[in-house]
């Protein structure tokens, strides 16, 4: 009898911690992003937004995922902000980040919309994109690494360069929504 009370209390004993040790190993595990926030007006710390191919597929359009996670582009001209010319901000259609600002865009006469900057260089991120046979830097957001365009060498001052990024990429929120 003894011996059963304490094979209980050891299983009882381990699965708690595997409980308890499960629970703070998925707390430690979840990558955190700090990005500039223009309604708070500074720095926030979020976490990382990490979905499986299922998951985009249930929370995006067809469109979205094809841009977004499988580095789509959109036609010219065929997008919903590449004319636009209210004033607001330009978020990931993902996850919500804010990546640019309309009074950082301008018309670069390509069919996109074109920024000379983002919202802050802490919000996306960029790496080296060959494919196609050309050499391109591909503009990602950094909270859930979504596909947003590219970003080449002759933009505006004062950066010089423009970001060109899909509309189907961005959801556009007028100033007097923020």
């Amino acid at each position: 009898m003894k011996r059963a009370w304490i094979w209980a209390a050891g299983g009882i004993f381990l699965v708690g911690t595997a409980f308890l040790y499960k629970g703070s190993l998925s707390a430690a595990a979840a990558p955190m992003v700090r990005v500039y926030s223009v309604a708070k007006k500074g720095y926030i710390t979020v976490e990382k937004v990490i979905k499986s191919d299922e998951e985009w597929q249930k929370v995006l359009t067809p469109e979205q995922y094809r841009i977004t996670r499988r580095q789509g582009t959109e036609l010219s001209c065929s997008g919903a902000y590449w004319n636009n010319h209210r004033d607001g901000v330009y978020r990931c259609v993902c996850c919500g980040n804010d990546l640019f600002q309309s009074l950082k865009k301008f018309d670069s006469k390509t069919g996109w919309p074109s920024f000379f900057a983002p919202v802050d260089p802490a919000n996306i991120r960029t790496q080296t994109d060959d494919s196609f046979g050309m050499h391109r830097t591909e503009v990602l957001c950094a909270r859930c690494d979504a596909h947003l365009g590219h970003v080449f060498d002759d933009g505006p001052p004062p950066t010089g360069l423009r970001y060109c990024i899909n509309s189907v990429a961005l959801k556009f929120v007028p100033d007097d929504k923020k």
